[in-house]
């Protein structure tokens, strides 16, 4: 009796009591397996992303640096065949003294600006070249890229090395004496009539720039200054001070543009005037007629003084 008395007291439960006591029950069974359920959740998309991009880093570090402590990108680009090949340099020698040459020429001929500036300041601290080889010596510049440049390196030594070198060879005395040295000549260059192979025997100046120059000069219908070679594009300025001295003018007649009869195509082309101007020209002339004087064209807006004691050499009404 005390038995089944303990049971119905502390053991039965209310319905209300049962509902609770199930509810509880199938929470804590949740709660215990929600667990289980972590992975379904979990972006892995994302995660291989991740992976991805912590691989991408890891190979990114490799290959900044190699087996010879290379940091410059010259090495990478030429270091392994068929590597960073929409990256590779674009190496464009042509006949140099490098004790000579300008930074800007080392840029021209395809070497970064950070290793001109290493060679620039290496010359400034009295650094020189004494054989084509020694470029091999420049920090940052690959062996593959010295080996580019070297076969159009001339040095031309200075009559003081060329004394230290007698001195230091005497054997060289007995069939090149030091005081028969001839040092490089360099002829004055005409403007006007120069073709390519006298531009090029000027210092700094290779093949391309002499085509540069004979083409803007054509353009122009020929150089009435030896101050207008100096706008040549791609043409540096420390360069054009180096040649200016051999530079000679002489008053050759100029290809002119009529601005009465010219078409605008035809105007267009010309350096001082381009479009711009050109078509200006062309749009006052079919408003108020001929030009009675080359001086009228100031008459229009935008031709300034500058443009036009430019511009007027190369004018004409016949």
């Amino acid at each position: 009796m005390k038995y089944k008395k303990f049971i119905n007291e502390y053991l039965s439960f209310t319905k209300k009591e049962t509902k609770g006591v199930i509810v509880l029950l199938t929470i804590i069974v949740i709660i215990f397996l929600l667990p289980l359920f972590f992975p379904f959740f979990i972006n892995h998309k994302a995660n291989k992303m991740d992976d991805d991009f912590i691989a991408a880093i890891k190979a990114l570090k490799a290959d900044s640096s190699n087996e010879h402590g290379y940091k410059d990108d010259y090495y990478n680009d030429y270091s392994v065949p068929g590597k960073y090949k929409k990256n590779a340099i674009i190496i464009n020698p042509h006949p140099f003294d490098p004790n000579t040459i300008s930074e800007s020429g080392w840029i021209q001929m395809g070497i970064r600006p950070k290793t001109a500036a290493t060679i620039r300041n290496y010359i400034s601290k009295g650094g020189k070249f004494k054989s084509p080889e020694d470029l091999r010596k420049i920090y940052g510049l690959s062996p593959e890229i010295a080996d580019k440049l070297i076969p159009f390196i001339t040095i031309v030594p200075n009559e003081k090395d060329s004394r230290e070198i007698y001195a230091s060879r005497p054997y060289l005395n007995q069939n090149y004496p030091s005081q028969n040295y001839k040092t490089r000549v360099i002829n004055s260059v005409n403007i006007n009539l120069a073709d390519t192979s006298e531009w090029i025997a000027l210092p700094g100046i290779g093949s391309k720039l002499s085509q540069r120059i004979i083409a803007f000069r054509d353009k122009l219908g020929g150089f009435y200054s030896i101050d207008q070679v100096g706008e040549t594009f791609l043409l540096p300025d420390s360069t054009f001070q180096k040649i200016k001295p051999f530079l000679i003018f002489d008053n050759s007649p100029l290809k002119k543009i009529n601005i009465n009869l010219a078409s605008l195509d035809e105007m267009k082309i010309h350096p001082y005037l381009r479009y711009n101007i050109a078509n200006v020209i062309v749009q006052y002339r079919n408003q108020h007629g001929d030009f009675k004087n080359i001086s009228d064209v100031k008459k229009i807006v935008i031709i300034t003084d500058e443009i036009y004691n430019k511009v007027a050499p190369y004018l004409t009404l016949n």
